[in-house]
């Protein structure tokens, strides 16, 4: 059995080794695949296999997931932020410390779950009946949208913005035959809008520089940390809050610098879904998509299942941090060889062609439109983080009405 859950390990990193470097390609598709599958075509496999394939790759999907976001802007729904930092430190040659610093912060997210699993559990248990009441949630959100707008310079103009972004959100997301509408919503806004701006502004990308990383200010890492430790549980317990919303939160508890908050974006990521698993056992709750596939193959996972899905998320976490440290070498070396305004050509062409065959004609559209709301926000001058107001303002909207 042993080397079955071994090889099961190591297919599962193969496989978010692909989601995580081929933008569009989610771990929620591979999970739905395997659910369906594992009824009919793979009936005979110990459903455990399953589960720890779905967690290796999950955990090597955050991990990897970052790279295609900073060299190339083709964000996940995950990872549309990191575009923001990430860009501008791929302009200056440091496209392979940004992603290294994602990692530090996944890495340190995998020691964290395993660290604190069964105080989170304890508290979970306690504490979810309070924070799930009616407007917990959209209290918060609505406090952290305010924060947010308010620690900006031209705060009328970031309210206008986040306005704009949300109102298209409520829009999309309530568009009742559109297939993923997350995809070309945060695609546009975060992704294609970068790329025709780069396009437009003729950005050259330098040579990058491959160095050993510097240890970083350890109070700003620490303070990075910190936040990302804070909001990621939250996603345990309220849903409509993902990793972006949660980084949304930590990054306006500790007020982070761009190296810090790329450390913060690689932490949250990596702790929603390693807390997604904790809170399936505490709770029978699922907050992603790998968690409920999790449920639907095995159900409520036993404690012995909870410590095996741990040790693989501690395996998986390891490996996962070598092999973005070397795959964002081999990326890096050759990013700045090639016309950065052909990459980003390319690339939009890939993202129109990956929504086409996703999200449909009328995803299309909405990737269309969400560059263009995207490129006139970022003509604004303010923090992009402000067209988080996608999904903010219909996540406020959806739990104070429901």
């Amino acid at each position: 059995m042993l080397i079955q859950i071994l090889v099961a390990l190591l297919i599962g990193i193969l496989a978010g080794i692909f989601t995580g470097l081929i933008p569009g390609i989610h771990i929620n598709l591979i999970g739905v695949m395997l659910v369906s599958l594992s009824a009919s075509l793979f009936s005979s496999i110990n459903p455990l296999y399953f589960v720890v394939f779905i967690v290796s790759l999950a955990i090597t999907h955050t991990f990897l997931d970052f790279i295609p976001s900073i060299l190339l802007g083709c964000p996940d729904t995950d990872t549309e932020l990191s575009v923001l930092p990430g860009h501008e430190m791929l302009k200056q040659g440091q496209g392979y410390k940004a992603i290294k610093l994602t990692a530090y912060g996944s890495i340190f997210a995998v020691l964290a779950v395993i660290l604190i699993s069964f105080p989170a559990i304890a508290i979970m248990e306690k504490v979810y009946s309070v924070l799930t009441q009616k407007y917990v949630l959209p209290g918060i959100l609505i406090l952290v949208s305010g924060l947010l707008i308010m620690l900006e310079k031209k705060k009328f103009t970031a309210f206008f913005v986040f306005v704009v972004a949300g109102l298209l959100g409520l829009i999309v997301l309530n568009l009742p035959s559109l297939n993923q509408p997350l995809l070309p919503l945060l695609t546009g806004l975060f992704g294609g809008s970068m790329l025709i701006v780069s396009i437009r502004n003729k950005i050259e990308i330098p040579e990058q520089k491959i160095e050993p990383v510097e240890k970083e200010n350890k109070k700003s890492a620490a303070k990075a940390f910190l936040g990302s430790l804070i909001a990621s549980p939250l996603c345990s317990f309220l849903p409509g809050l993902g990793s972006s919303q949660a980084a949304i939160i930590g990054n306006v508890i500790t007020r982070n610098d761009k190296q810090g908050f790329l450390i913060l974006l690689g932490a949250t990521n990596t702790l929603v879904m390693g807390f997604s698993f904790i809170s399936l056992y505490a709770i029978s709750r699922t907050r992603t998509g790998a968690a409920v596939a999790i449920q639907e193959l095995i159900g409520t996972p036993t404690t012995s299942t909870l410590i095996l899905i741990l040790a693989v998320v501690f395996l998986s976490g390891i490996i996962s941090f070598f092999l973005t440290d070397i795959l964002a070498k081999i990326f890096v070396k050759r990013i700045s060889k090639i016309k950065y305004s052909a990459i980003s050509c390319i690339t939009i062409i890939i993202l129109l062609i990956i929504v086409f065959l996703v999200s449909g004609f009328l995803g299309t559209i909405i990737l269309i439109v969400a560059t263009f709301t995207g490129i006139y926000c970022i003509s604004l001058n303010v923090r992009r983080t402000n067209m988080m107001g996608c999904l903010l303002i219909p996540t406020i909207i959806l739990y104070l009405f429901n």
